[in-house]
């Protein structure tokens, strides 16, 4: 984790959030590159669960809703955690009482047993007694800050579905089953925070609501479950890094009637990546209890008026991202050297295609290189760098995860051909100048 940390800063993928005022804890910010990869995570899920189907449309709801939206959705009474404090360390828990009795206490993603209520980090210290803790960031609309005025900053994305269930069915023409899919920001004031940016207090969600008859909803969970699982090997993660957890009775949230957890093999451990719960009838009939309208689903053939069961795949932007990048990264020895390299999916990597001159001093070869970059551009995501030697150039490309780097050399100028560089098997093929479109197209289309 801490290589990949490094390569991070070190490279324009992600810095630590205000940094030269000293940090803000638990947020960070995307650089150059980390953007471009953020983006392309998001565009491969929107791909597959809404463009390439005929079941799915989109959703860009406000991250400000009315406060009752949280009171119907169980957020207010139920979006605790219980939390204590050691004594001696200071340090703070989440803490989970389990059917025996026994207490269990969450500490750098690992629950960790609590014995004789002595601190399970630090083992001297005495933990306070639990208090309750809503996860929720509180602000206030307008200008006087007055219990009137409380609205919240979303803890999911979820609940801008849910009330918007009976715009999307009257204005899109939806039949059962479909599902409505959303990216977007939400806020949760956790506890305990930390490795990098797998858990933070601001993060972006991707999220379905995949609406189904009753009676069909185990069926369709099911195979939500396999879809899913089958989207992040197809995007290069190996099926021996991921894993299935099914959650436990206890554990299930108020609303679910089932929930499988995707886990992804990180330095850290197995870790959940993606949630797939089956949330029954619950949020739609809450939020038709609470605002009085109706939301439910008339069947033409029937004629008759249905609340569907929900099927909710649910996944964090930058756990995903930190998961890719980990899949991704490699070191290796060449020449007595460590090379490091990212082999992202071809649809993830930041920037398709770098183009360098083999010397910067020669303006004929700068100027040839920088036409060849302005030509590929409008195909591809692509860099022209010309601030270091070619070996360099190579290794910084391939820290970047670039599939294909592109030299323009001496030899271009009389035989009008390029170099084509692998970044995986660094192989370089000598390419005329005419085909070089048809060359990457092949490769990156």
């Amino acid at each position: 984790m801490d290589s990949i940390v490094s390569l991070c800063k070190r490279r324009g993928f992600i810095f630590q959030s205000s940094e030269i005022y000293g940090g803000f804890g638990s947020t960070y910010d995307y650089g150059p590159v980390g953007v471009e990869l953020k983006n392309n995570v998001k565009r491969a899920w929107w791909r597959a669960v809404v463009q390439e189907r005929d079941d799915m449309v989109g959703l860009d709801s406000s991250i400000l809703m009315h406060p009752e939206v949280w009171v119907a959705s169980g957020h207010v009474a139920h979006f605790h955690d219980p939390l204590v404090d050691c004594r001696q360390c200071r340090r703070r828990f989440r803490v989970d009482t389990l059917a025996d009795g026994s207490r269990k206490a969450f500490f750098n993603d690992q629950w960790l047993p609590i014995r004789d209520n002595r601190c399970p980090v630090c083992q001297e210290g005495q933990l306070t007694e639990p208090r309750q803790f809503n996860m929720m960031f509180k602000t206030f609309v307008g200008p006087v800050e007055e219990e009137a005025a409380t609205a919240y900053l979303r803890p999911e994305t979820a609940q801008g579905i849910f009330v918007n269930f009976k715009n999307v069915l009257d204005t899109m023409s939806c039949k059962l089953p479909f599902g409505i899919a959303q990216i977007g920001k939400a806020f949760r004031n956790e506890i305990v925070t930390g490795n990098f940016i797998f858990r933070t207090r601001e993060f972006e969600q991707m999220e379905i609501e995949f609406f189904v008859p009753p009676g069909t909803d185990e069926e369709w969970h099911q195979r939500w479950i396999e879809d899913r699982l089958a989207w992040y090997t197809r995007y290069g993660i190996a099926p021996s890094h991921l894993r299935l957890r099914e959650h436990e009775k206890q554990e299930l949230a108020h609303y679910a009637k089932r929930c499988v957890d995707i886990e992804y093999e990180f330095p850290i451990g197995w870790s959940e990546i993606e949630g797939i719960a089956n949330r029954t009838q619950y949020d739609l009939q809450q939020h038709a209890r609470h605002s009085g309208q109706r939301l439910d689903y008339f069947d033409p053939y029937t004629e008759q008026h249905i609340v569907p069961y929900v099927i909710e795949p649910s996944s964090g932007v930058d756990r995903l991202v930190l998961a890719f990048l980990v899949e991704a990264y490699h070191e290796e020895e060449v020449r007595g050297r460590i090379r490091r390299v990212l082999r992202f999916h071809k649809d993830l990597a930041p920037y398709k295609v770098a183009v360098f001159p083999l010397l910067a001093n020669r303006p004929e070869l700068v100027a040839l290189a920088k036409e060849i970059a302005a030509e590929l551009r409008p195909r591809w995501m692509t860099v022209y760098d010309d601030t270091a030697a070619i070996g360099k150039l190579y290794r910084r490309q391939d820290e970047l995860g670039t599939p294909y780097g592109i030299t323009v050399d001496v030899e271009t100028l009389t035989d009008h051909a390029v170099t084509v560089r692998d970044r995986d098997t660094m192989e370089q093929i000598r390419v005329p100048r005419e085909k070089l479109v048809e060359v990457l197209r092949e490769r990156l289309d």
